[in-house]
């Protein structure tokens, strides 16, 4: 794989195995069980960044670290917000993370509750790819996301944590109710992985998980 490339494979729910070169990233896995659909997850990856501590985000166990002392390639960037309306008193807190390379920068957004202020904003900056919540009920809900990503401008969004089929929660919404507020491209691909480099598209790029 190319240096100047990021491979960004969705595994489900709000987890993603984010690969630069042979280093990789593993967002939010997911606990046995905890979400509807979903067969039990065990990958592989040289680091896991966890969003909070909620069964359907935590499960560190199932990430085997093949290279612990890996040195990453990634600078890493943490801003705590709220998972809920309610300054987290409801939900708790949850953790923003953005990588940046040198020359690519992606975020998570884990379960993001409630809009983020100018300096949240500003600490987040430009990102070529921006993994989101559009489910709703747990998060913010589409509208809000919409609004947000109008804010910041990525250059690519990727949609998670939403219900499709026999996968995900039953109170959370489809990705068809983010997309009907997306201004832009949007482009459905057949497979859960996403090449972004430095010449891709803006757009909007719904993945498909391979269950």
């Amino acid at each position: 794989m190319a240096r100047d490339e990021i491979r960004i494979t969705w595994l489900g729910h709000s987890c993603f195995r984010i690969v630069r070169g042979d280093d990789s990233v593993v967002f939010d896995p997911y606990r046995d069980g905890s979400i509807p659909g979903y067969a039990p997850l065990r990958t592989q990856a040289d680091e896991v960044f966890l969003s909070h501590g909620h069964d359907d985000h935590n499960f560190r166990e199932g990430v085997t670290l093949h290279r612990p002392a890996a040195q990453s390639p990634f600078a890493v960037r943490k801003i705590v917000c709220p998972h809920d309306d309610a300054q987290g008193t409801k939900r708790g807190m949850n953790t923003i993370h953005v990588l940046d390379d040198g020359i690519l920068r992606l975020a998570h957004f884990g379960d993001i509750g409630c809009p983020l202020d100018s300096s949240q904003r500003e600490k987040i900056g430009h990102l070529d790819a921006a993994l989101v919540p559009v489910g709703g009920y747990f998060t913010m809900d589409p509208e809000g996301i919409a609004e947000l990503m109008q804010q910041l401008n990525p250059r690519v969004v990727i949609p998670m944590h939403y219900r499709f089929g026999s996968y995900g929660y039953p109170v959370i919404g489809t990705v068809e109710d983010y997309l009907r507020l997306v201004k832009g491209t949007v482009r459905r691909y057949p497979s859960n992985t996403f090449v972004l480099t430095e010449e891709t598209m803006p757009q909007t790029a719904v993945l498909t998980f391979p269950g």
